[in-house]
């Protein structure tokens, strides 16, 4: 199984996410990790992607989804993940298997959040340009950014029944 916690930067998918593979015992996947190198550039000097930026990224993430499948290793994933079209490439070869939690919260209070961040290479102004973009998949769990990120974890996995 795959659990995709997604949504825009400094929602707490990698808080969130590394707690939830913590807690279940499987294997936590940083999305972030997956990036070339000239789209860390870009969002570090505030350009935002674009769908071909994102092509090498999304084909990595599956990729890595596809180990997992092929090995039995459950995995949580923590990515963004904004558009459907992102979301059905990465469940495209194993849709059953694949689980989204989408972390949502006000642009106001995420960006309140990514204020008080240091040492990521996501430049808070392109904040605006992933909430425009965000299409949250109608078949996700979701869970709100106003809960502790404990909260968040154990409601997940009454949700996901986990």
């Amino acid at each position: 199984m795959v659990i995709v916690v997604m949504g825009v930067s400094g929602s707490g998918k990698s808080t969130v996410g590394g707690l939830l593979a913590a807690r279940l015992g499987w294997t936590f996947v940083e999305g972030d990790d997956f990036h070339p190198t000239s789209n860390v550039q870009k969002m570090h000097a505030g350009t935002p992607l674009n769908d071909e930026d994102r092509k090498p990224w999304l084909a990595a993430l599956r990729d890595r989804m596809d180990h997992a499948a092929a090995n039995g290793e459950n995995i949580v994933l923590a990515c963004s993940a904004l558009k459907h079209a992102y979301q059905d490439y990465l469940e495209q070869h194993d849709p059953a298997h694949i689980h989204y939690v989408y972390l949502e919260g006000s642009e106001e209070l995420i960006r309140q959040r990514l204020a008080a961040r240091a040492g990521h290479f996501m430049n808070p102004a392109l904040l605006h340009s992933q909430f425009e973009t965000l299409e949250p998949p109608t078949h996700a769990v979701r869970v709100s950014v106003n809960e502790t990120p404990e909260e968040a974890v154990e409601e997940i996995r009454e949700k996901l029944h986990l």
